[in-house]
């Protein structure tokens, strides 16, 4: 398999694993969350802080300043 082929396969898994992290992400009822660290964007480096849901690690929300605060103090 040439490297083109082999790209194609991969980039072909990935969009299905993508697909099926989403469809469990969306049946998830989100019941525990947490404060973490966590890259800004997929093709980014750069991290920021957001409440993210344990079961599911989808980003859910932002935390306050003083949360924020607390986590940075750990």
């Amino acid at each position: 398999m040439g490297k083109p082929q082999k790209v194609a396969t991969l980039l072909g898994e990935r969009q299905k694993i993508e697909k099926e992290i989403e469809k469990l992400q969306k049946s998830c009822e989100h019941p525990t969350k947490s404060v973490k660290f966590v890259r800004e964007r997929l093709d980014s480096t750069t991290v920021v802080i957001r409440y993210v849901c344990d079961g599911c690690l989808l980003l859910i929300g932002y935390p306050s300043k003083e949360e924020t605060h607390n986590y940075l103090k750990q």
